[in-house]
């Protein structure tokens, strides 16, 4: 009986360090940065922003290329808020469901101005937006550690550089309007 406990437990062993380096590769390839976290964290906030601007904009925006752009970040942003959250909760990481400080001042500064003068400043914050946007989602897609995230900022980039142009073309649009 000692002699089969004896080789049971070597051959648990002996599987257990076998299956070691695989097992560290897995947990490794699922582990959050504080980078990944960080990057989540203002990822959703961002795009919390974008959504509730957006609608807005929807609201308050004189210029059709105002209105429409609008509409597509609420579409987009809502999207990509939903994918953001499925990667967030699998990876056991709490995304906030409210406006930054500094957004909700943007939402407040905006929501006092209609029409032209909302088209302008609207416009302008989203081109501004979207550049730094782009500089924070490439920096993940080529630096970030867990692969679901770096995956996702990759898959965003392209919607991100869409939305530029867009808002500079939008931008161009109003700013000569008085």
């Amino acid at each position: 009986m000692k002699r089969s406990v004896s080789r049971l437990a070597l051959a648990a062993c002996s599987a257990a360090i076998a299956l070691a380096p695989w097992a560290a590769a897995q947990q490794s390839a699922n582990r959050i940065t504080a980078e990944d976290h960080n990057f989540a964290v203002h990822a959703a906030q961002g795009g919390l922003a974008e959504v509730k601007l957006g609608l807005l904009a929807q609201q308050r925006a004189e210029s059709p290329a105002v209105k429409d752009f609008a509409s597509r970040m609420v579409t987009d942003h809502t999207k990509l808020n939903a994918d953001l959250k499925t990667i967030a909760e699998k990876d056991g990481i709490p995304l906030p469901t409210g406006l930054t400080a500094r957004d909700q001042a943007t939402y407040d500064r905006l929501s006092k101005l209609s029409g032209a003068d909302f088209d302008r400043a609207y416009m302008r914050s989203m081109v501004t937006d979207h550049k730094a946007d782009i500089i924070e989602f490439k920096r993940q897609a080529d630096h970030g550690f867990n692969p679901a995230m770096k995956q996702f900022a990759s898959n965003a980039m392209p919607t991100l550089q869409e939305h530029l142009k867009m808002a500079e073309q939008a931008q161009g649009q109003v700013k000569g309007e008085k």
